[in-house]
């Protein structure tokens, strides 16, 4: 069912009406009396039984404090998951480093998790090696670039005057990404590329996790960050930034945080991994299907226990209601999406070769690899075929898609090395 627009101006007066009736409805986040939202079947007795059955009933999902954690989270309050007969556990980490190393050494047994980090790991590119897998996409879209208020000031506020103000004011300009090999880094490098600015040699470029983006900008510590939401719209609430640029803008659909864990788990425990799977597809359902459960989405993740912002700060752009903090306001049907008929789901092959064009292109890696058998190794596009088919999503017939960029390039994953070397901006 598609979200009802709402007029800027009634946002914020539904959500106090969603919030005052959401928080009487449940005492505490996690609670019971959440059940009393779950729609209904969601109580009947789990699905997997016998030979189906779960070989693992409690599972230990990390989550980066991002409103994309937000499938994740609600499996698990709105209990989607006792209907297949696990029990998921959200645990909040603190940067992607620490997923990733919790992911290799069994401290996690999946996570919320950057597309890109799990095919570094998978080939061992900056850091340990270890088979990974891709259960599922978990959201398109939602991400954004920002600049800081003062270099907007000065007239940088998208690609060719930040470009402009670099060559006429030269001085060493810092951008921050969340982790080397995912997917903000590479947005924002596609980014400044585009603009003819080659992020490797014309700019500094530090890793900082999501939720200290706004703290760094604050104190002047960089130009420019890309990461997920909130935190592109807190910096224009607090009045240190704005967007130049969304990351549906870059790429429309394009897919962001994926539900990783290591291939060995779905050798070990491939009905929990299913199970898994069917609880997150439900919960990103739900949250998709209309503005109010969007809403009532919102009210959890900001609390302190997932993202810790205000409600006001996530809810916005969740409903597609963007403003740039320069004055500019519109709605964008492109925003963040956790279901949309199942095509945010879908691990499509060539989603994941993608990123490894971007890898070859940066210098991450130095040989182009089979990208196809190594997406084929890690996208488990048969176990997600089973889970969607258990709970009635429809799938694409081709595990490839064609995809057109900001600057009218297209990918379509036929010729993965020669687009990695096509680009004139490379450093390999």
């Amino acid at each position: 069912m598609p979200i009802k627009e709402l007029p800027i101006g009634e946002v914020k007066s539904t959500v106090a009406a969603d919030r005052r009736k959401f928080l009487k409805t449940s005492a505490a986040i996690g609670s019971a009396s959440i059940m009393s939202l779950v729609a209904p079947g969601v109580r009947q007795a789990a699905w997997a039984a016998g030979s189906d059955a779960p070989e693992k009933k409690e599972i230990k999902i990390g989550f980066i404090p991002l409103t994309d954690c937000a499938s994740v989270v609600m499996a698990s309050v709105m209990k989607f998951d006792e209907k297949y007969g696990i029990k998921i556990i959200p645990t909040k980490e603190s940067s992607w480093a620490g997923v990733r190393d919790k992911l290799v050494n069994g401290e996690l047994d999946a996570a919320h998790v950057l597309y890109g980090l799990v095919y570094g790991v998978h080939l061992g590119n900056g850091g340990p090696r270890k088979d990974m897998a891709i259960l599922m996409s978990l959201n398109h879209n939602g991400q954004a670039i920002t600049l800081s208020k003062k270099i907007a000031d000065k007239g940088a506020v998208d690609g060719p005057s930040l470009s402009k103000l670099m060559a006429t004011e030269k001085r060493e300009y810092t951008f921050a990404q969340t982790f080397p090999t995912g997917t903000h880094a590479m947005w924002l490098y596609y980014w400044l590329a585009a603009a003819g600015i080659n992020p490797m040699k014309d700019a500094k470029i530090i890793t900082v996790p999501p939720p200290q983006m706004v703290a760094n900008m604050r104190i002047g510590n960089m130009d420019g960050y890309c990461v997920g939401e909130p935190w592109g719209h807190r910096a224009i609430a607090d009045g240190i930034g704005i967007t130049a640029i969304t990351t549906q803008d870059i790429w429309q659909d394009h897919p962001e945080k994926v539900l990783g864990c290591t291939d060995d788990f779905v050798k070990k425990y491939p009905n929990t991994a299913r199970a898994m799977t069917m609880a997150i597809l439900d919960a990103g359902r739900w949250i998709d299907a209309s503005l109010s459960n969007r809403l009532k989405m919102a009210e959890v993740v900001a609390n302190t226990a997932y993202v810790n912002t205000s409600v006001d700060v996530i809810n916005q752009r969740i409903l597609g209601r963007y403003q740039n903090g320069l004055g500019k306001t519109w709605d964008d049907k492109n925003h963040m999406k956790f279901f949309n008929d199942g095509v945010a789901n879908f691990p499509y092959l060539s989603d994941g070769m993608w990123f490894l064009t971007q890898h070859k292109r940066w210098g991450l890696m130095k040989q182009d690899p089979d990208y196809l058998a190594v997406a084929k190794q890690i996208n488990k596009i048969d176990l997600y075929k089973e889970a969607a088919a258990q709970v009635k999503v429809s799938v694409p017939k081709d595990p490839m898609r064609t995809s057109k960029f900001m600057d009218g390039v297209v990918w379509d994953g036929k010729n993965p090395a020669a687009y990695a070397s096509s680009f004139k901006i490379r450093t390999a």
